[in-house]
């Protein structure tokens, strides 16, 4: 059990640091901080189920009401046409994200329980499904309908994703290759853009997780603990997903619910949420290219989901569920 006035330690910086110290800091538990500096993402497409979280979370229904929005997301997926649906969003740069949601910052002290949310981890062991590098790089949109779409096109050695980020200018991630080299192979979004100089950004987006997501007295969350492949478009709201679920734990040990079992809760969640991430990255990757690029993921998908039914079978049933940023105990049927 948590004392009531404990002080929780948030070791690490971004959307989940964030969230976690909002919802404990309201729930009336002392949060302090330890920043570590990163380079931040240039550019976060924040979708509106994830804007909704957020706005939830901070009680803040004008939220980045004032900008700039994605209407339309096109496709060009396999061998298909370019496919147009309806998509509501928001762009923005990291820290613009972190600058509108950090709180005041509070000194590291003794903590009953931590939540690491950058590395040095704790356990520091990393599973990792694949292997995907990703370039960024600033471009100049040719057409001015482009600046309320978002492109994602798949090409023979890796797949491209066009964001516009205001006026005339955008960011292109290129998965699997450098940005000239998936260009060249591009049908639908290379002639939509110019270059504007060499790549800002080189990071890796495979899905990944660590290998132990909690302990006696830490728990792990963000996207440097599990992160979700941009392909699916959910990585902002899986992060705020998971700082309302570790501030829902340690509110729930607090308040004298078996740490043990609540430890095994969040970390059975993490290992499902990874696992149907890999099952959803499976479809887009069965379907994006048949070369070998494309064979490769679609392996270490396969093998990454293996792994993750295989860590659920050794878990029990999870005992609580949440209502609004509270767990209760499930009730016996």
């Amino acid at each position: 059990m948590i004392p009531g006035a404990a002080h929780v330690a948030i070791h690490g910086d971004g959307i989940a640091a964030n969230c976690c110290a909002h919802l404990l800091s309201r729930a009336g538990l002392s949060v302090g901080r330890t920043h570590r500096n990163r380079t931040p993402v240039p550019a976060i497409l924040l979708s509106d189920a994830a804007l909704a979280l957020l706005r939830s979370v901070f009680d803040r229904a004008d939220l980045f009401i004032d900008r700039p929005r994605i209407t339309r997301r096109i496709v060009a997926w396999g061998t298909a046409d370019p496919v147009s649906l309806p998509h509501g969003a928001v762009v923005l740069s990291e820290g613009e994200l972190d600058a509108a949601l950090a709180g005041p910052a509070a000194p590291a002290a003794p903590a009953a329980m931590t939540i690491h949310t950058a590395p040095p981890f704790p356990e520091p062991a990393m599973r990792t499904f694949g292997r995907r590098g990703t370039v960024v790089a600033q471009v100049r949109l040719r057409h001015a309908d482009d600046q309320s779409a978002c492109w994602i096109e798949a090409t023979e050695t890796g797949w491209l994703f066009l964001i516009p980020s205001g006026s005339a200018a955008g960011w292109l991630l290129a998965v699997g290759a450098a940005p000239e080299a998936l260009l060249d192979q591009s049908r639908h979004v290379a002639p939509r853009l110019e270059l504007e100089g060499p790549p800002s950004a080189a990071f890796e987006t495979s899905p990944r997780m660590l290998a132990a997501m909690a302990g006696p007295d830490w728990l792990a969350c963000g996207s440097a603990a599990i992160a979700f492949d941009p392909i699916c478009g959910d990585g902002t709201a899986q992060a705020v997903r998971e700082a309302i679920l570790a501030s829902a734990v340690i509110r729930a040990m607090r308040e004298g619910d078996d740490p043990a079992a609540l430890r095994v809760h969040f970390e059975s969640l993490m290992v499902g949420a990874m696992r149907r991430h890999l099952r959803l990255c499976a479809q887009f990757y069965a379907s994006g290219g048949d070369g070998s690029w494309w064979r490769a993921q679609l392996a270490d998908l396969a093998e990454g989901f293996d792994w993750c039914t295989a860590r659920l079978a050794k878990m029990p049933e999870p005992r609580f569920e949440l209502h609004g940023f509270r767990l209760v105990e499930r009730v016996a049927a």
